[in-house]
């Protein structure tokens, strides 16, 4: 065969299809090694059961398991119990198995239907990488079917974990994720009509920072970050924040800031949940509503002056200028006639002036932007969640961005360590207690 190879010379295109053919090759016997050695698996698991009271064996069954290498079969035991809708297969808890797939093939489709743009892009992604044929809509169920569990798994109750840093931050942001009609029944939005055509979907963030650069700035800590998401209401969401700012130690740090966009829910969830948090506005934030101002008392953002005042907006607001900003501001107008205008614009400084001392908080090492809360929503969630053409369900939503946040945080391991801990209690005789 290799002297036949030499021989011809094969262009790149024979190349490939001997590559593909030899994969092809290659998973035959590795699937029938990996059945074999479930089904002796299996053998030993239903031999040493024991069933809890109430729950009798009827009998072998045999499914088709599907893994990362192909298909094939396993027998084992299935047991009863009255009142209950569904039987139990003792192998296929302690295994792993869910609805016929193993852990590493249910793992991966979890990990391209969420990670991937579409349904569609994950099932060519996994033909194409690994020789994988499952559909579109087959991938859109099991992602569906996880979904609740990755859900239950961010609403955990708190573990929390060692934390060296002295600065621990907590940030939050929302953005409309399109929904279909049904889902919107009710519900005002900013369309002409009063309708909404999106649902509000919240992003939380934790990281942490143990150093400012040569120059003072903060220096995030590398890969410190984690994610939470909800599409609840913040009331709902505020408590899941919380709960991922403990596991990530917020007990034990010194000191805990909170960076928001001035948003009066944020703000208030900021006061339930990180009641000690030292709470920040967006600097980009205020300074774009600096121009709102500047704009009612130049006219337009197109007038001569609009860019040099702007940035001397923005100096002032470094030196902790907010009142007198605010002050100044209401003079002018008031000089002008347009005093109504004017505090309009400026209720978002007076309802955040505590919250604008950016001098101050950069003299202490802070960060004073949520750039990473924003660059997550749009990466976390517009990235999957807001492409052309997509308009989502409640549930469906949710369990998407449930996994795009374990995958953006570096958890799939302990997401997955979790789930077939799960799993595999179902087969203790004696459930511990609640």
């Amino acid at each position: 065969m290799i002297a036949r190879f030499e021989a011809q010379r094969p262009a790149g295109l024979a190349v490939q299809q001997m590559e593909v053919l030899l994969r092809t090759a290659i998973y035959k016997p590795a699937n029938a090694l990996l059945g074999w050695l479930l089904q002796q698996a299996a053998d030993r698991i239903d031999a040493t059961y024991q069933p809890p009271p109430g729950q009798v064996r009827k009998g072998r069954e045999t499914i088709q398991v599907e893994g990362i290498f192909g298909t094939f079969p396993v027998s084992r035991d299935y047991y009863y119990q009255a009142g209950k809708n569904a039987g139990h297969y003792p192998a296929d808890a302690a295994l792993g198995l869910e609805h016929g797939q193993t852990p590493a093939l249910r793992r991966l489709i979890c990990l391209e239907g969420s990670d991937e743009a579409s349904f569609q892009q994950a099932e060519n992604h996994l033909r194409e990488t690994g020789g994988i044929t499952v559909s579109a809509r087959q991938i859109q169920r099991v992602v569906q079917r996880m979904g609740a569990a990755a859900q239950a798994w961010q609403a955990r109750e708190p573990e929390p974990q060692a934390c060296d840093a002295p600065i621990l931050y907590v940030s939050a942001d929302g953005t409309g994720v399109p929904m279909r009609p049904e889902e919107l029944v009710g519900r005002a939005g900013k369309q002409a009509d009063g309708k909404a055509t999106t649902h509000q979907a919240y992003l939380g963030c934790v990281f942490t920072q143990h150093h400012v650069d040569e120059h003072g700035h903060p220096v995030r800590d590398w890969e410190s970050t984690t994610y939470v998401s909800s599409m609840t209401k913040i009331d709902e969401f505020g408590p899941l924040l919380r709960k991922e700012a403990l596991r990530r130690g917020m007990g034990d740090v010194p000191e805990v800031v909170m960076l928001i966009d001035g948003a009066a829910g944020l703000a208030h969830m900021g006061q339930d949940c990180f009641r000690d948090a030292v709470q920040i506005v967006d600097f980009y934030h205020a300074l774009e509503h600096g121009g709102a101002v500047l704009e009612v008392l130049l006219g337009s953002k197109g007038h001569p002056q609009f860019k040099t005042r702007l940035h001397a907006w923005a100096k002032r607001l470094l030196k902790n200028g907010v009142e007198k900003l605010i002050h100044e501001s209401r003079q002018a107008a008031a000089a002008l006639g347009r005093s109504a205008a004017m505090e309009e614009q400026l209720g978002y400084f007076v309802r955040n002036v505590d919250r604008m001392q950016y001098g101050t908080y950069r003299k202490k090492g802070y960060f004073i932007g949520s750039g990473v809360v924003e660059a997550g929503c749009k990466t976390v969630i517009g990235a999957r969640c807001k492409q052309s053409g997509m308009f989502w369900g409640m549930t469906g939503a949710a369990n998407i961005l449930a996994f795009r946040c374990i995958n953006a945080s570096r958890r799939r391991d302990e997401f997955w360590k979790y789930r077939l801990n799960q799993l595999a209690a179902r087969n203790d005789a004696l459930p511990l207690a609640a």
